[in-house]
């Protein structure tokens, strides 16, 4: 009995050191988990537009008002008190009207191609993000922005193979201070055509375009039939006649210098198939060029000169919203798309294995001085897209080696980023002008810097050089932004961070639309 006993209690004595021992591999199960994955559920599927956030359709509704500011020609229902009708006769030398269309920064020249990117990425936050502009009261508003661009680009594209891309002399105007109401400088034009090749300005247009006929598809036919037809003459130009325009107008290197046109081919056909449904557009992205063209594998910051981040995740639409008309070939394609587009983002988050070091001392991504709010807002953008791909599909999570992050982490990320813009930063400034208590009040712009009934003709500098505030507010305006270490020098003459652009803005809508309110993004643009 006693041996019995002993045997017993050693049994017994051997059976909680195995429950202990099982606690332990329990628990440090749990703590992997808890490590490597931040929710095991992606939330609940978002519907029809929830309820708005003041605080971002405020922001929304401020950040629209630059393109009035920023408008040419002659204006329709003006609500800028201070602006007025402007380079009426731009054009008239060819005998094209070229009045519309927008100034790009603080200056008065009309550059084709980060205008014509403004206008792509304006239409992709209506395609995407309609209903919360709409819920916001502000999808007529971005809509009106994008017509008054988009006539520019069809005025701008008179005849097969040729473009103008640019209405004005930089140098010229640079040398001017005044308001553009009161220009009287000769307004040059520079075309791209079959002997001066400009293939990545020729394949934005054929972008923004092409984007553009699917907004308007529903509003106007017509005019959505124009642009695609516009939107496939350009590519085919682009495609056929290949050419950097930096290269062909050397002239151009100083302003708005492009890096290559494959990321703007593969960008412009990506929109036509959208826009199109034709299943050449998607082999040319997918089969034909995308090995060579997209860098698959390899994140890319997305902006006016590349297009690479953006193409990824819109062709991942595809992937996550799967489509039974691709071919295997084309699958794959997606699919490697769709996995750079993953490689993007993980490089976003802050505790990613692969997260990016560029970012301010406050957490801001920070890529470059000179205007170096472009990136973070661009990548913020891009991030709460994916975020609503996953959410949409019910796409629980992704992967960053080895570590699962979900669609709110994205989110979540995307609004720290933008909360630090509107004033959540050690400057506690606000960097987009016209919203909140503080913000910059000498913004590099001439309209805005120069009294409404000052006659100054091109000699205006003293307006540059005063240290007072701006007498007209550049509302909507997001300013270049911090350096690194988060400070901000609010002076007129530091251009590198106090001038405003007109494709950070429309990027910067998109990322507000995405955060006016909860909803789901359409499976298809048609």
């Amino acid at each position: 009995m006693g041996a019995d006993s002993g045997r017993s209690k050693g049994c017994v004595g051997w059976l909680i050191v195995l429950v202990l021992a099982a606690l332990v591999v329990t628990t440090a199960v749990i703590a992997v988990k808890k490590k490597s994955s931040h929710h095991s559920e992606p939330g609940p599927a978002p519907g029809p537009p929830g309820a708005v956030s003041n605080k971002y359709a405020d922001a929304l509704s401020v950040a629209l008002k630059f393109f009035d500011v920023q408008k040419s020609g002659k204006l329709v229902n003006n609500k800028i008190s201070w602006r007025g009708d402007s380079a009426l006769k731009d054009g008239s030398q060819a005998h094209v009207d070229l009045s519309k269309g927008m100034y790009d920064a603080g200056d008065h020249v009309k550059f084709g191609l980060p205008m014509a990117f403004t206008a792509t990425v304006l239409s992709w936050s209506i395609l995407e993000y309609g209903d919360q502009m709409a819920a916001a009261k502000q999808l007529d508003h971005a809509r009106d922005s994008l017509k008054w661009i988009t006539d520019f680009l069809v005025a701008a594209h008179p005849k097969d193979n040729v473009l103008y891309i640019q209405v004005g002399d930089p140098d010229i105007d640079h040398k001017c201070w005044e308001r553009p109401e009161d220009m009287t400088e000769e307004r040059p034009l520079i075309q791209v055509n079959t002997s001066s090749p400009g293939t990545e300005v020729a394949a934005e247009t054929a972008a923004a375009l092409a984007s553009a006929s699917l907004v308007f598809n529903t509003v106007d036919s017509t005019y959505s039939d124009l642009l695609l037809q516009h939107a496939q003459k350009l590519f085919t130009f682009a495609d056929t006649y290949r050419g950097s325009y930096s290269i062909s107008i050397p002239k151009v290197q100083q302003f708005y210098n492009s890096t290559g046109y494959r990321d703007e081919l593969l960008w412009a056909a990506s929109w036509l198939y959208h826009a199109t449904g034709d299943q050449s557009y998607l082999s040319y992205v997918t089969v034909e060029n995308g090995k060579g063209y997209a860098d698959w594998g390899r994140p890319t910051w997305f902006s006016w000169d590349d297009k690479r981040a953006g193409t990824q995740v819109l062709l991942s639409r595809l992937h996550v919203f799967s489509s039974t008309k691709t071919s295997n070939a084309e699958n794959v394609g997606l699919q490697m798309y769709r996995k750079t587009a993953v490689a993007v983002m993980c490089g976003l988050l802050p505790d990613s294995p692969t997260a990016t070091s560029s970012r301010s001392d406050s957490g801001l991504i920070w890529i470059d001085q000179w205007n170096s709010l472009q990136h973070p807002v661009a990548a913020s953008f891009l991030a709460v897209l994916y975020s609503d791909y996953m959410l949409t599909s019910r796409t629980s999570s992704f992967s960053c080696n080895g570590n699962s992050y979900t669609p709110l982490d994205l989110r979540n990320f995307a609004i720290s980023q933008i909360d630090y813009i509107l004033g959540d930063n050690p400057m506690k400034l606000s960097y987009l002008v016209g919203y909140g208590r503080n913000y910059p009040q000498q913004v590099h712009h001439r309209g805005a810097s120069i009294p409404a009934d000052a006659k100054t003709g091109c000699d205006g500098m003293k307006w540059l050089t005063s240290s007072e505030r701006n007498p007209n507010v550049a509302i909507g305006a997001l300013v270049g932004g911090p350096f690194k270490n988060d400070s901000y020098i609010d002076s007129r003459n530091n251009s590198m961070q106090a001038e405003p652009s007109t494709y950070n803005s429309a990027v910067l809508v998109g990322l507000l639309s995405g955060l006016v309110t909860t909803s789901s993004v359409p499976l298809s643009f048609t």
